[in-house]
């Protein structure tokens, strides 16, 4: 395995991204798989931190996966639009952007224009947290950081060309990504968690949200994943639906600090699992 480059790291701080739990996920990774597989992959923590040769990865997020695929094949015109953005960011201006996808006008919306809004409105707004509302429309409210890293050029660089190499970019449902695998593969699952309550669930990154039957055919894909041979990891919330759902399935405990609440007091370490077959 090629030695990892120090500045690939994730570009956007994404909703249950797991650079606080890659301590526990990395060791349980295998050294160095045929192919990688990365069916939800967000923020793209650990994908970046094991910076793997050969690899496949997907999210559902259109806009997420086209902002890869500009700092893949744009960097330099990416990296002018975001000083543009970082040059007349204020309040108004961050409400001004956000608002574009009300806009008619928005399918039109160039590659370039659309990855670099997100990486900006991701930079800018309140708590570096991604939600959009169930039209798709980004809802979160301005930040009001003093000195936001939105043009983040060594990181952009460096992502461009880990993301040059034999690294396949998909957009869709995440079966899409399980298909063809070879002998060898290994696939890291990171879905939009089981909610722990009713009031908990949060659709968050994709519209249409991930329901509990969303749930059991991703417990069936791993089954198919197992009758392969393919191993796998999956990280999910420590909640009994999931642990029956897994009940024939190796079951770790993790702790993770949860971030999202608006309010520090209502933020804490919660368990979650690390499924393995």
């Amino acid at each position: 395995m090629a030695r990892k480059n120090a500045l690939v790291k994730p570009i956007l701080k994404w909703v249950g991204g797991k650079r606080q739990l890659l301590d526990d996920i990395l060791p349980l990774l295998p050294k160095d798989p045929k192919l990688y597989v990365e069916p939800f992959v967000g923020g793209a923590a650990v994908l970046l931190a094991k910076q793997p040769a050969h690899a496949r990865v997907n999210d559902y997020n259109a806009e997420l996966v086209n902002v890869y695929k500009v700092v893949r094949d744009e960097p330099d015109a990416l990296l002018e639009k975001l000083r543009e953005h970082d040059e007349n960011n204020t309040s108004d201006y961050y409400y001004e952007v956000r608002a574009l996808d009300r806009e008619s006008s928005f399918v039109d919306m160039g590659e370039v224009e659309r990855a670099a809004r997100i990486i900006y409105l991701n930079k800018t707004c309140f708590n570096g947290l991604y939600r959009v509302n169930s039209a798709g429309q980004i809802n979160s409210p301005y930040g009001r950081y003093k000195h936001p890293n939105i043009v983040n050029e060594p990181g952009i660089r460096a992502l461009s060309r880990y993301l040059q190499g034999d690294v396949t970019l998909m957009c869709g449902d995440y079966s899409e990504a399980l298909r063809s695998l070879p002998r060898g593969a290994f696939v890291y699952l990171d879905p939009p968690y089981m909610p722990l309550t009713q009031t908990s669930a949060f659709t968050g990154y994709t519209e249409g949200g991930f329901d509990y039957d969303e749930q059991v055919r991703l417990r069936d894909e791993c089954v198919k994943l197992r009758e392969q041979g393919i191993h796998f990891l999956e990280s999910n919330s420590d909640c009994p639906e999931i642990r029956e759902l897994y009940a024939d399935f190796t079951i770790r405990t993790v702790q993770a600090k949860r971030a999202i609440n608006s309010r520090g007091d209502r933020r804490g370490a919660v368990n979650e699992v690390l499924i393995s077959g």
